[in-house]
């Protein structure tokens, strides 16, 4: 029998060493919260860590809302869930998951909150437990997917995979090494002459797009697009020509919407116009798939399924912000989405499901995308959490935005940067200011340490130095 115990939560103020614009808001500030809970599992007690940044306009995409509030709300669903979880009563971990999914819902439909932001605090409850059952069995993520030591009932969670179970579709052995997919925001540096006076950055790391490729070799990137035509041309013109100046030819990209579009053939319409771009032909080919370029008000209406018969030879698309429940992948596909992302905010188990349907639409020789996001992933927990997933999941292309806005672990304490380096030496350096970074080389993370460890985070982690409250 599972049952929740005691919840504490730590919070963590860090300062971004560049601003990082992604669709409607500018990252600058931001908070990091850190769970830490302790289950009763068959009788014995286990604690489990979760964290994650809290990143205003990313669940609600509201312009008119003041950023304090947004965290608060994001707060807010943390503790809901906790608090659900504090009744429950489960058999197995999937069980417990799919109980506090149902309260937690039932809940934030009374309160009005959307799917995305309520299942977000449903996460960090998931995120915790799985990593106690893993240390509690002495297991690794993959392992206690593999062997469905969790209980996943995936024919519960989408009749079409009644009687598959995680280890028919998961890989028998995951990735040791996974691209780093560089994220360029919607107002990054591309070479130098794009820095104004008193922007630039001195601690030792890469800043404009140029750096980050000659310094870690970057192979893989993300671009984000806001919709207009002729500034994203020459925005990706000047990119076009970095990257093949830099990356000698042999790289990849995924092009992010930021959900810009409200109007179905807006984005057939600019995507066109891009592809005609004499001085973009060259990216076309290496283009990975398109994450969510319309508004999740319209992303999932029948216009999408209209436009996708009318036009055969688009991209592959993906949904990302409207990936929010267990129906809404199946609703894309059905629409002629190609895929979805996974991030561990958006929940481990969903992905799974998720994985689960993109293997049988594989099978069928259909396109089938789980890529692999970052929403800001930073710190000795969070990183290492999503990494693990990734890897369990079989993703090896993962959008990575953290080291490069956030100055490695410098905003963490001693004995948090001490952990990373100690227990991951394969993928954290101390950098030449003594705090460490993530050692991405040729435009690669080596995650072999993260994946021998239980759901990614061996060993007790110090969080005493860090302002934390226990919930009652």
């Amino acid at each position: 029998m599972i049952r929740l115990l005691s919840a504490e939560l730590f919070r963590l103020e860090l300062h971004a060493r560049m601003p990082f614009r992604y669709g409607i808001a500018t990252m600058t500030d931001v908070p990091q919260i850190i769970a830490r809970l302790t289950f009763e599992l068959d009788g014995a007690m286990e604690t489990g860590l979760a964290a994650d940044l809290l990143p205003p306009k990313w669940f609600t995409k509201n312009p008119t809302r003041a950023l304090g509030e947004e965290i608060d709300e994001m707060l807010r669903v943390i503790r809901a869930a906790i608090g659900h979880a504090r009744i429950l009563r489960a058999a197995t971990p999937f069980a417990f998951w799919h109980e506090l999914c149902g309260a937690q819902a039932e809940w934030a439909a009374a309160e009005k909150l959307p799917p995305l932001l309520s299942n977000f605090g449903t996460s960090f409850v998931e995120r915790a437990l799985l990593h106690a059952v893993c240390r509690a069995r002495r297991a690794t993520l993959a392992q206690a997917l593999r062997e469905n030591i969790f209980g996943v009932d995936l024919g519960w969670a989408q009749p079409a995979l009644r009687g598959v179970a995680p280890g028919d579709f998961l890989p028998a052995d995951p990735p040791v090494e996974i691209f780093a997919r560089h994220t360029v925001g919607l107002s990054d540096p591309i070479t130098a002459g794009d820095l104004a006076a008193g922007e630039r950055v001195d601690d030792g790391l890469p800043q404009t797009l140029d750096e980050v490729i000659r310094f870690y070799g970057q192979r893989h990137f993300k671009i984000k697009i806001n919709g207009e035509a002729a500034r994203d041309c020459d925005r990706l013109a000047r990119m076009a020509a970095v990257l093949a100046a830099e990356g000698g030819g042999g790289f990849a990209f995924s092009l992010d919407g930021n959900e810009s579009f409200h109007d179905v053939p807006s984005f057939a319409d600019y995507f066109r116009r891009l592809q005609s771009e004499p001085a973009l032909r060259a990216l076309w080919p290496r283009l990975m798939y398109v994450e969510q370029p319309w508004h999740r008000a319209v992303a999932l209406s029948p216009a999408i399924g209209e436009l996708a018969r009318a036009w055969p030879d688009r991209p592959p698309i993906i949904i990302d912000e409207s990936d929010a429940e267990l129906a809404s992948l199946p609703a894309a596909l059905a629409l002629g989405y190609a895929g979805t992302s996974h991030k561990n905010c958006k929940g481990v188990f969903k992905s799974v499901v998720n994985a689960g349907l993109l293997a049988q639409r594989r099978a069928a020789g259909r396109p089938a995308v789980l890529s692999g996001e970052d929403l800001g992933n930073v710190g000795p927990i969070s990183t290492l959490q999503d990494l693990a997933a990734q890897a369990a999941l079989g993703v090896t292309s993962v959008e990575r935005n953290g080291h490069h806005y956030f100055a490695g672990l410098a905003q963490f304490p001693r004995a948090l940067q001490e952990h990373a380096v100690r227990r991951h030496p394969d993928l954290y350096v101390a950098a030449a200011q003594a705090w460490p970074r993530l050692d991405l080389r040729d435009g690669k993370l080596a995650i072999g340490s993260v994946n021998a460890a239980p759901f990614g985070v061996p060993g007790e982690v110090e969080l005493s130095e860090i302002a934390g409250e226990t919930l009652g």
